[in-house]
């Protein structure tokens, strides 16, 4: 905090003042709070209250800025052009950098379409950012949202903070000994493992770039379905991420003053905040807004022991020389509960089975334990969906945290399946130390349905040569309940036969050309299968309609084809025109008695009465 009062306020009663009635007029403004029995099956360590234990934390509970924003309005005035500082608005010290600026709101973007019952403001992200690095150390980031330098928090060693050993091999913070909060959103690595995200496309999941974070920042505040649109929502998420009710209060109050309207500023041009909540400064224009670890003396150059020259020492009564006090001892890092774990055991079933689309019926737990056997509380557990299943916890996530409860087990939060089918694995870890994890093996069934029955009772019936006039529509039950999204086949045979025949009713492929076998059919949500039309060849007889189903479930339905109906004479055909003469017994013809040719038996053509010529032989 600058120990200027005015546009920036010092820590103190002032602050705490301002902060509380920031934080009233923001819970006012929210919607009613879901009810304590919201769905996600959370325990108690999904809802942190404030000033809690360190364990649980995206942050491990590291120190953070505490400036709170000026009292007077952001939002610049009209006659500005964009990217101009606002007059009275705070200038660099209150704008937001354009990249880390685009980077929260990409990130919330991405947040209404994968999560949209989170309702997740991307001012949210800014106050985070705000309140744990100054925006990316005032937007010193390069095109891409990388951080110039490494934004790394205070050693972890449980010295002033909280004591979490390396889980990085120093791959995040350059710290093979203990964890340090990293990037621009200050995340632990032991988090980012899991909560990492790749935001602006480039294939990796980079703590210090300002895309990956805020977009990780934003799926950690949401993993268990907590609606940033209520308080209480809003506060288990925020404290979530650092479990103290002053950083609670101070992320709102910046939440409140973005909300209100904000500008952007060039990167690299933001002022970093002053204070910090440990007690420190912050770090002014330095690009890391916390001080590197201590560097070791040079093994090879000891100091020297020789005392400088100059006057000596003064005398003390009675002769000799006052000796320099000498500096107390580093006291140890206190043991922490997770210090104490030697193993850990399955405290349930440690195989699970779930058709395709469902809960599991059990959970996955976990009981951390002593060498001695005794289980060690507020111990986290880490459970993480391996071996390519699309199984996903409460909230969607594939990892879930969970502190141990003092009997020493972690219960993890529901588990549901996806589609796909087969075995995969959970694996239970301990986060903070290394002990050999736990194996869950899981097993994802095929949807099934074990009745079918047709949605129609009329009989099918068709003219050979022509078409059925009705669908086959089908219902899919299983356990009386509808079975949706279960795998069919359909198969026209002869009567008595049970493979598809090479005559009779068919369907029509996309070509048009003649199918008898159905394959990769599905019912939909409700059960329900309709399907294609049904034509019928030249073949008249009784076909069988055979659908089956995964799990066993066949529908029989009878087809009958019959011949068309033979063709009726025309009554008027075959009589003999009393114009066209009457035939002679000898076999000729008569002459007409309008004096037409007659034809005699040897062929000649005798005269008629009105002298026409005759033909003789």
């Amino acid at each position: 905090m600058s120990a200027h009062f005015g546009s920036r306020l010092r820590k103190g009663a002032v602050n705490t003042t301002v902060a509380a009635l920031a934080v009233a007029a923001l819970a006012a403004s929210q919607a009613p709070d879901v009810t304590a029995d919201t769905p996600g099956g959370r325990t108690a360590a999904d809802a942190p209250s404030g000033d809690s234990a360190t364990e649980g934390s995206a942050t491990g509970n590291s120190p953070y800025y505490t400036d709170l924003p000026p009292l007077n309005s952001p939002a610049p005035s009209p006659a500005q052009s964009p990217g101009t500082t606002p007059t009275g608005a705070g200038g660099s010290e209150t704008g937001i950098p354009a990249t880390v600026l685009d980077a929260y709101k990409k990130a919330a973007d991405a947040l209404k379409a994968s999560k949209p019952g989170c309702n997740m403001p991307w001012q949210l992200l800014a106050a985070i950012g705000k309140v744990e690095s100054g925006q990316a150390g005032g937007g010193r980031v390069s095109a891409d949202g990388t951080t110039l330098s490494p934004i790394l928090g205070p050693v972890l060693n449980g010295v002033g903070f909280a004591n979490i050993s390396d889980t990085d091999d120093g791959a995040y913070d350059n710290d093979t000994t203990f964890d340090r909060a990293v990037g621009p959103m200050q995340f632990i690595p032991s988090t980012w493992a899991w909560a990492g995200r790749d935001g602006n496309g480039d294939g990796k999941k980079d703590p210090n770039n300002i895309y990956d974070a805020a977009l990780a920042a934003g799926h950690y505040l949401c993993r268990y379905d907590w609606d940033m649109a209520t308080t209480s929502g809003m506060r288990k998420a925020i404290l979530s991420y650092n479990k103290s009710t002053e950083y609670y209060n101070t992320v709102l109050s910046w939440l409140d003053y973005y909300r209100k309207g904000t500008h952007e500023i060039p990167d690299g041009t933001g002022a970093l905040p002053g204070s910090r909540s440990d007690g420190g400064a912050g770090s002014g224009t330095t690009p890391s807004p916390w001080s590197p670890s201590p560097t070791p003396p040079s093994a090879t150059t000891p100091p020297s022991t020789t005392p400088p020259a100059g006057p000596k020492p003064p005398g003390k009564p009675g002769g000799g020389t006052t000796k320099p006090p000498t500096k107390p001892p580093t006291p140890p890092a206190p043991t922490t509960p997770t210090d104490t774990v030697d193993h850990l055991e399955a405290a349930g079933t440690t195989k699970l089975t779930a058709t395709a689309g469902d809960a599991f019926g059990e959970k996955i737990s976990a009981r951390a334990e002593t060498k001695a056997g005794k289980g060690v509380g507020k111990v986290r557990i880490r459970f993480t969906v391996t071996g390519g299943g699309d199984a996903a916890f409460t909230g969607g996530e594939s990892v879930a945290t969970v502190l141990t409860d003092s009997a020493g087990v972690a219960v993890a939060p529901a588990l549901r399946a996806g589609e796909k089918t087969g075995t995969f694995t959970v694996r239970a870890t301990v986060v903070g130390r290394t002990v050999p994890a736990l194996q869950y093996t899981a097993t994802v069934a095929a949807r099934a349905a074990d009745a079918l029955a047709r949605t129609s009772s009329t009989a099918l019936t068709c003219v050979a040569g022509g078409e059925f006039a009705d669908q086959v529509e089908v219902k899919a039950t299983y356990k009386g309940a509808a079975a949706g999204k279960v795998a069919a086949t359909a198969t026209l045979s002869a009567a008595g036969g049970t493979t598809a025949n090479d005559k009779g009713p068919y369907f029509k492929d996309a070509a048009g050309n003649r199918v008898r076998s159905l394959t990769g059919l599905r019912t939909d949500a409700d059960g329900l299968l309709k399907l294609p039309k049904l034509y019928a060849d030249d073949n008249a007889g009784t076909y069988l309609l055979s659908v089956t189903t995964t799990g066993g479930a066949t529908l029989t339905v009878e087809l009958t084809v019959t011949a068309p109906a033979p063709t009726t004479p025309d009554p008027s055909e075959g009589t003999p025109d009393p114009s066209e003469g009457t035939p002679d017994p000898s076999g000729g013809t008569s002459t007409s008695p309008s004096g037409g040719a007659s034809t005699t038996p040897s062929g000649s053509t005798s005269a008629s009465p009105s002298g026409s010529a005759s033909t003789g032989s």
